[in-house]
């Protein structure tokens, strides 16, 4: 943890509990280790934004110089408004409609399309316009099945054995295939998983006259506690490069190898603030009931996914076991069992890795209000998202005058 137990304490009582802070200067160093661990002529990275998509953080990949990868033409919109040209930006999107790309494409920004219906709709109609084209290479890779996308049954991309009709639909329409692009999961840990995609890519770059660009995707495994496995990105970065470079040369082809990595970026980068709300003892656990629930931070209910939790207001206490559960009306528990010091009302429990898929992901179930976000950069917090009132959430509610046509008996 990079800022000071004591500056944490200070956000919390400024900005109030929960809150979501990041360590702007952790980024910075993720960005530096990840782009230095490449050695080829040309790497763009691009920023998976929908891990986290504060204006704020947006801002500080533009001025690092990433790119941005996003799902949603409002992603796209997010990163225009940021300040990102249109022609570092990828659109690469699952499953929406034809009226969403022609709204993309009007922006100028990079498109990947992921099925051969779009494909052709824009070969007919945008023949010009540089795509990529997202293939599924049939490759099981990943940390479980909610996180692998590039296996037999995955929605995402075009089937590889799909491939003829790709190239028949690229001829026939004269497509502008700019690249090829992969993603088979997250939390890969295997670097020769990368290499193995990469053949596959490389063989089907082969089958096109005018590919400039390879896109990897993402899918890196980040450390979540002490002694768990990770993928090594300067181990990665030297062996996939010495394997691009020896593919460029072999082809005579000058190619841009791009990623997409989110989770990479932020995830340690992030923590979040909470207050513990009740201690409760049952006949078989201990409950640390806190301020926050599922509504803020759905990652361990949605993915099984683990965050460290420590106790930082009470550093000394003696190590005990408990169950922390949120406050929404559901089954929101972080975490069985979790030895922790001593934990009493009032207590601050921080949650680590919380930079990525977290506050993006946050709602208003239950109705309750959006935590704030707080940017540390260089030892200043900066407050970049302020919490949420009742006044966001009638906000865009019209309250229409509206008569029941009949009394409404009961019993």
């Amino acid at each position: 943890m990079m800022i000071p137990t004591e500056q944490l304490l200070d956000i919390q009582a400024e900005y109030g509990s929960p809150v979501y802070v990041y360590d702007a200067n952790q980024i910075v160093d993720n960005y530096k280790l990840f782009t230095s661990s490449f050695s080829v002529k040309d790497l763009k990275v691009h920023y998976a934004c929908k891990a986290l998509t504060n204006i704020s953080i947006l801002k500080l990949f533009k001025k690092l110089g990433a790119g941005l990868d996003c799902v949603s033409e409002q992603e796209v919109q997010l990163g225009l408004h940021a300040g990102f040209d249109p022609n570092d930006i990828i659109y690469t999107p699952n499953g929406v409609s034809i009226e969403e790309y022609e709204r993309v494409l009007q922006h100028k920004t990079k498109v990947t399309v992921d099925n051969l219906s779009l494909l052709e709709k824009i070969g007919v109609n945008y023949p010009d316009h540089p795509i990529h084209i997202r293939i599924n290479p049939h490759l099981m890779a990943g940390g479980n099945q909610k996180i692998s996308v590039g296996h037999i049954d995955s929605k995402f991309g075009i089937s590889i054995h799909q491939l003829p009709h790709i190239l028949r639909l690229v001829k026939t329409l004269n497509i502008n295939v700019e690249g090829i692009h992969v993603h088979t999961g997250s939390d890969i840990i295997d670097k020769d998983v990368f290499i193995r995609v990469a053949e596959l890519i490389f063989s089907i770059a082969d089958q096109f006259d005018n590919i400039t660009s390879i896109d990897l995707g993402s899918g890196f495994k980040v450390q979540y506690k002490d002694g768990d496995m990770y993928t090594d990105i300067a181990k990665l970065g030297k062996a996939f490069s010495d394997r691009f470079n020896a593919y460029c040369q072999e082809k005579n082809r000058e190619i841009t190898l791009r990623f997409e990595p989110g989770k990479f970026m932020v995830s340690n980068a992030g923590f979040f603030l909470t207050k513990v709300n009740v201690v409760k003892q049952t006949t078989s656990c201990t409950f640390a009931g806190i301020n926050t629930g599922l509504n803020h931070l759905i990652r361990p209910m949605f993915y099984d996914a683990y965050h460290g939790i420590e106790n930082i207001s009470n550093p000394t206490g003696e190590q005990k076991l408990y169950s922390v559960v949120g406050n929404i009306c559901e089954t929101d528990t972080f975490a069985d069992n979790r030895l922790l010091n001593e934990v009493r009302e009032g207590d601050t429990l921080i949650f680590k890795n919380a930079g990525a898929y977290c506050f993006t992901m946050a709602s208003n179930y239950n109705s309750r209000l959006r935590p704030p976000e707080v940017m540390v950069l260089n030892g200043k917090a900066i407050l970049i998202r302020e919490r949420e009132t009742i006044k966001d959430i009638l906000s865009g509610q019209p309250e229409p005058t509206f008569t029941l046509t009949s009394e409404v008996k009961v019993g």
